[in-house]
Formats: C-alpha cells, sequence, structure tokens
C-alpha cells in the first residue's frame, strides 16, 4: 500500500490549509457571535458561512469528496481522506467546502441511485449548497443499531406511497435551507429480513411532516442545523420519488454508511491534531510549581501517547480508504468497522489529554476543545454504535478458522 499523497492531492492540500489558517478559524467566533444575535437561531444562517462557501467555491474547493468527475473533485477515498482531516479541524469546517453530513452521504445516494429526475430536483441544488438535506433512518421505539428493526412504514396507494412513521437524530432537520429528507421505512414484511426496507425522497414542506423538535447533543443545540425528531404522519409522495427500488433501502444504508464512516474518521484525526496542537501550544508557556508544564513528566507522556495514537488512526483509516478504492466497501467492511471503534475513541483521549492540561480554558467556549469532545463522543454511536462493529469484527475474525 503507497499512501504517498499525488501532486494534485498535495495541491489541494496546500490550498486547504491556507484557506483554514486564513478564513475558517479566523471567523469560528464570528460564526458564534451571528448566530447568537439572531433571534430565532434556526431560521437564519449566519452570513458569514454563506461568504466562506462563496470564496470556497472560487477557490476550487468545493466538493472534493465525490469520486465522480462529472459532480465532485474525482479523488479517490485515499486521496480525499488528508483532505478531509484538514476540514475536520474545524466544525464549521465541513460545511464551509460543501462536504458536510448528512448532504455528503445523501448526494452519494442521489448520484449512485437517483433518477435523472431525482438528480435535477435534488442533486444539483444539493452540489451548489442552494439547499439541504437530512437523513431519517433512526427510530426512538426500537433499536436502531439493527436497521432491521425500522417500524416505518412505506405503503403503495395507487400511483403514491403513504409514510407513517417517528424518527429522531434527523441531523439537519432544523436547517431553514433543508428541503428534503430521505427516509428508511418498510415496504413488505413479507420478505426476506434484508429486503424489507426501502428509502424514499420526502420534500419537509409536504403536508403531515411535522418537525417536533430539535434534540441537544450534550448542551450543543448544534442550530441552525441541529438533529431533529420528525413524525410523518400519512404523508403522501408519488412512486417516483422511491430510490433504486423496493426493498433496496438496507442495501443503500449499507453502501451510503461506508464512505461516511471513513469521512467521520478523517474529521476526528483533523480535530484530534487541533486538539494535540492547543495542548503543546499551552503547556511550553504556563507554569506550575516552578516549571513548565511542558517539563511535567505526566504532560509529556499526554504528548507521546496522543502522537503514537493519532498516527495509528490514520493509517488504519487509510488502509480502509485504499480497500475501498481497490476491493469495494463490501471487501473493506472489517477495516471500515475497526476505524469506527478506533477513531472516535482515539480522539476523546487526545481532546481528554488537551482539555486537562488547559484546566479551566478547556471546558469553556474560549476553544473549540469541548465542542469537538461532545461531537467525538456521539460519534461512538452515530453510524452504528462501537458494539455492533467489534461484533462485525470479530465475526469476520472467526469466519476465517471456521
Amino acid at each position: 500500500m503507497n499512501f504517498s499523497y499525488s501532486s494534485k492531492v498535495m495541491e489541494l492540500q496546500t490550498k486547504l490549509t491556507s484557506f483554514m489558517e486564513e478564513q475558517v478559524y479566523p471567523n469560528e467566533k464570528l460564526y458564534e457571535q451571528q448566530l447568537n444575535e439572531q433571534e430565532n437561531r434556526w431560521t437564519t444562517v449566519p452570513p458569514i458561512l454563506e461568504e466562506l462557501k462563496e470564496k470556497a467555491k472560487a477557490e476550487g474547493l468545493w466538493n472534493l469528496f465525490l469520486p465522480e468527475s462529472e459532480y465532485g473533485a474525482g479523488l479517490s477515498n485515499v486521496e480525499y481522506a488528508p483532505l478531509c482531516e484538514i476540514m475536520g479541524r474545524s466544525l464549521i469546517g465541513p460545511e464551509v467546502f460543501n462536504c458536510n453530513a448528512p448532504d455528503t452521504g445523501n448526494m452519494e445516494v442521489l448520484v449512485r441511485y437517483g433518477t435523472e429526475e431525482q438528480k435535477e430536483r435534488w442533486l444539483k441544488p444539493l452540489l451548489k449548497g442552494e439547499i439541504r438535506s437530512c437523513f431519517s433512518m433512526t427510530e426512538p421505539n426500537v433499536a436502531s443499531a439493527d436497521a432491521t428493526n425500522i417500524e416505518a412504514s412505506i405503503e403503495i396507494d395507487g400511483d403514491d406511497y403513504i409514510i407513517n412513521g417517528r424518527k429522531w437524530w434527523s441531523s439537519g432537520a432544523g436547517d431553514p435551507r433543508c428541503k428534503v429528507s430521505i427516509f428508511m421505512g418498510k415496504t413488505s414484511t413479507e420478505v426476506g429480513r434484508y429486503e424489507q426496507q426501502s428509502m424514499i425522497l420526502v420534500p419537509l414542506d409536504t403536508e403531515g411532516v411535522k418537525v417536533e423538535r430539535m434534540l441537544s447533543v450534550f448542551g450543543y443545540d448544534h442550530a441552525p442545523h441541529g438533529h431533529g425528531e420528525i413524525t410523518y404522519e400519512n404523508v403522501r409522495v408519488p412512486k417516483e420519488n422511491i430510490l433504486w427500488g423496493e426493498g433496496k433501502g438496507f442495501a443503500i444504508a449499507q453502501g451510503r454508511l461506508g464512505p461516511g464512516r471513513i469521512h467521520h474518521c478523517m474529521r476526528l484525526i483533523g480535530a484530534a491534531e487541533r486538539a494535540l496542537e492547543e495542548l503543546c501550544k499551552r503547556v511550553q508557556n504556563r507554569v506550575a510549581f516552578g516549571k513548565p508544564l511542558s517539563q511535567q513528566g505526566v504532560i509529556r507522556e499526554w504528548i507521546a501517547d496522543s502522537r503514537i495514537e493519532i498516527e495509528q488512526a490514520r493509517l488504519l483509516t487509510l488502509k480502509a480508504a485504499y480497500m475501498m478504492d481497490r476491493v469495494g466497501n463490501k471487501e473493506a467492511k472489517s477495516e471500515i468497522a475497526m476505524i469506527k471503534v478506533i477513531a472516535p475513541s482515539m480522539a476523546l483521549r487526545v481532546l481528554d489529554r488537551a482539555i486537562q492540561a488547559l484546566g479551566a480554558a478547556g471546558v469553556s467556549e474560549d476553544y473549540t476543545l469541548a465542542a469537538q469532545w461532545a461531537n467525538a463522543r456521539t460519534l461512538r454511536m452515530a453510524d452504528g454504535p462501537d458494539e455492533v462493529h467489534r461484533a462485525q469484527v470479530a465475526k469476520l475474525e472467526l469466519r476465517k478458522y471456521q
């Protein structure tokens, strides 16, 4: 495996790094300030975000996640990985470059499984950053880590489907620009376990769709993006809104989540790198008990352990990306499962050390550490909890000896 970067990737790394340093980091506080100045944090997007997006477009730093050159930059997973890491250093970074979840996954679904009409109506505006979307799979009344538990229904009725269900953690549902949901539900209970689910496009302004509430994450509301609990009550959409076909929902979900897990892990590595930088800068100019913190033995252990763990996580993530490029998501499922366990836990440890080294400042909003920690902790559950991924790794390992 060769993880050396091509000249194209190195050029993009340089441009992205410069853009982050010159445009994104200096405006993180302004973004929060503009958001908090709004009378309703859910109705207006901070103007600075749209300004940054236009600048990123002008720099050619747009839709880098899509491997299809017709729509994106034509980068492989291995090529995109280091770029995604750079974006992940800031919580607002991914959206600035139109590389943010869940829109990335939804766009990938539309590229691979959407009809020409679906692409025209939904994919093109998403690619331009004109609208946003959400993904409605998880349900409050079942253990959604097992997607076959999904109880929501998608029933045929003439030329339409009737949709009923209650979903939550539909990320992006609070955004005033969110116009469409990819909804997962059952079209049949009479077929095999993995052929019962389907996915369908539901415009959020359809009668019967109601965002009941926005959920917080360790107290962070993530406005104006947020995570919604949504009821779908007798929602009627045309048959042509189905994605790929009836019974294909589980297969779409598996294809969607593979690249998404790579993206999450690389962003977490970026967050950990920034945390380690903050730690190293802080401990060299803070004195306790007569000497700089950087000379305290335990601090040096934290720094060394953090560097080791970041490098380990990055290499395993690159291996997973390499295998996805060479043999596909299905053959790379063990590596994808492993990184989804490793990366959030690694990021949590590094962030925790940085918070501890910064003391009270670490838990404040003066730094991004606390918000990044909350995000990393959530990712031990999002896209499948650690326990499910560990079970998958063990199952595949045992199979070698049967």
